[in-house]
């Protein structure tokens, strides 16, 4: 048996194992900007958000991103009530979550005590 055979048997092994484990959350760089801005700042429309991150996040992600917030259950929105005759889409507003909030807080303090082990 060569070298190649037993590391391709454990990664098989290893991806087999991952399956079985519930999915972890996960908060990328732009959803965590995100919640910060929410939880610091109230709850705000995606161009404010734009506006607020110092155009860090985008006008063609920022709505993706949020979509993908409110499916993990880290955001809320409630569409604006539409005024007569106005025209276009209805705004959304958009808000942080309980989760969302201890999902900040936790990705937080890992940040911490990961930067605290590798400063010894």
């Amino acid at each position: 048996m060569d070298k190649y055979s037993i590391d391709i048997g454990l990664t098989l092994y290893k991806i087999t194992i991952m399956r079985s484990m519930p999915q972890i959350p996960t908060l990328p760089g732009k959803e965590r900007l995100v919640l910060e801005l929410l939880v610091s700042g109230g709850p705000m429309f995606g161009l404010q958000l734009v506006e607020s991150s110092a155009h860090r996040l985008k006008r063609g992600t920022v709505y993706v991103t949020l979509g993908r917030m409110e499916q993990k259950g880290y955001v809320e929105s409630e569409q604006e009530p539409r005024a007569a005759g106005a025209i276009g889409l209805p705004r959304r507003m958009y808000r942080a979550t309980g989760l969302g909030e201890r999902a900040l807080r936790a990705w937080t303090v890992l940040a911490k005590e990961l930067s605290w082990a590798t400063e010894r």
